[in-house]
């Protein structure tokens, strides 16, 4: 099932501002860095941009030889592994993980790290990279998006820790079907309000 947003830009912005939406991966530290999701460029004042989010997800590995498996269907319980098969390294469902809240992924390779990776809409919307033989990689999401104006963002790219720490719009999605998402603020000057997102117009599922 997909969740329709659309962004709505009301904002007085002079800058050509981007802006990035990206889920937190909570099951890890927080030195963790997110990916950007989806970039929002060149949309302006009175644009709209509709997408889609997904409340399902994908999970792919790349090993240490550049390889990269098929994304495959992942939900909240399922544990995945990397294991060396008679044609080569694969990524293959492998039970229940530890926890009914994250999708886990070891790596069960003889030798050699792994990148594993969740996306959504096949876009990468967060990555753990030198996943050592034997170790885990843990995603868990809460139902939340993050929404924030800056520059210079690449989709699918992990972002810059200081330009994370300045994005601090949280956006539930629990129970949504549908909503716009509008931006306001900005401006020339001392005297612009800074960039703010909220909801409009929302459906409830």
């Amino acid at each position: 099932m997909n969740i329709q947003l659309n962004f709505i830009n009301n904002s007085n912005d002079v800058n050509n501002s981007e802006v990035v939406i990206f889920q937190k991966n909570v099951a890890m530290n927080f030195d963790e860095l997110a990916v950007a999701w989806q970039v929002i460029k060149y949309c302006g004042q009175g644009d709209n941009h509709p997408f889609a989010f997904p409340t399902t997800m994908q999970v792919g590995a790349s090993d240490s030889y550049g390889n990269y498996t098929p994304q495959l269907d992942a939900q909240n319980g399922q544990m995945f592994q990397m294991a060396l098969t008679t044609s080569g390294d694969r990524l293959v469902p492998a039970g229940s993980g530890t926890s009914s809240k994250e999708v886990q992924v070891l790596n069960n390779l003889g030798k050699g790290a792994i990148n594993a990776s969740i996306y959504k809409a096949g876009k990468l919307l967060a990555v753990k990279t030198s996943v050592a033989p034997q170790q885990k990689a843990v995603f868990e999401f809460k139902p939340t998006i993050w929404i924030g104006v800056a520059s210079q963002f690449v989709q699918g790219q992990v972002m810059n820790s200081a330009i994370i720490s300045n994005i601090n719009t949280e956006l539930s999605l629990l129970g949504i079907a549908s909503a716009d998402i509008v931006m306001t603020g900005g401006g020339p000057g001392r005297s612009a309000a800074p960039f703010a997102f909220n909801f409009e117009n929302i459906v409830m599922a």
